[in-house]
């Protein structure tokens, strides 16, 4: 009965209490204390998946474009890579503010209606975006964008939560001012994602699933969930995907 408590109490807490929010106005609220989050599971393995895929790339005097940038989590590992440049789009004015105070001077620009209307046909290349692509409704009309953006030859590297995880009922939480916020997720399944790429012809070269396993028990223990690290066990938490776009020569 104190096992059947515990977890009631839980869920109320994490999923129940916490209404959905718009991404815009969520990340707005999380902006502040985004980059202090110790013991955060779901950024521990983006950054894991991510670094892993972009070992994969040569960035040195290419274009880059982060949609979903944030406050830039991961601008200093790209810019270590030599870049010619990086821009950044996200649809949250004070995740980008953040964001500038990091990295002052960077190009970054509000994201309106899946739009990188600042940018030409192929004129990036490479495009990343990172835990964001479920909190976009059309998929489709996004990725679509992202891809008349970049160059043939190009590469683009996507992570996110799992929609397998979004289906059982995750949902990406914080605190603000006492209160659960829960941010407004779209599940978007790995097969409607890859024929999304089929349709505009990018090929996946490398897909990464990890599902939650032993190692990631201590993150369920700091939290004193172990019951809810058993519930969750062996199901996938997050993926990334590394496409790559045909040279128009071949």
């Amino acid at each position: 009965m104190a096992i059947l408590k515990k977890l009631k109490q839980y869920f109320l807490k994490h999923f129940f209490y916490a209404k959905d929010t718009a991404p815009e106005m969520a990340y707005d609220l999380w902006a502040d204390s985004y980059d202090r989050q110790p013991g955060n599971l779901m950024l521990a393995l983006d950054e894991e998946v991510f670094s892993g895929l972009l070992n994969n790339i040569n960035l040195k005097s290419k274009v880059i474009v982060d949609v979903g940038c944030g406050t830039g989590r991961h601008w200093k590992k790209i810019l270590d890579k030599k870049p010619k440049k990086i821009i950044g789009f996200d649809v949250s004015a004070e995740m980008l503010k953040i964001l500038q105070q990091k990295f002052p001077g960077e190009e970054t620009h509000r994201l309106l209606n899946n739009k990188l209307q600042q940018l030409k046909n192929e004129s990036c290349d490479c495009i990343i975006s990172t835990l964001a692509v479920a909190h976009i409704q059309n998929a489709e009309e996004a990725i679509t964008e992202w891809n008349r953006v970049l160059k043939p030859g190009g590469q683009m590297i996507i992570t996110d939560y799992h929609p397998v995880a979004l289906e059982k009922g995750g949902k990406r939480t914080f605190r603000h001012n006492d209160r659960t916020v829960a941010v407004k997720n779209y599940v978007h399944t790995l097969e409607n994602i890859k024929s999304i790429m089929t349709g505009l012809c990018l090929q996946v070269s490398h897909l990464i699933e990890k599902p939650i396993d032993e190692s990631m028990k201590p993150y369920y223990e700091k939290q004193n969930s172990l019951q809810v690290f058993e519930m969750w066990k062996g199901v996938p938490i997050i993926y990334g995907i590394y496409l790559t776009k045909p040279d128009a020569a071949l």
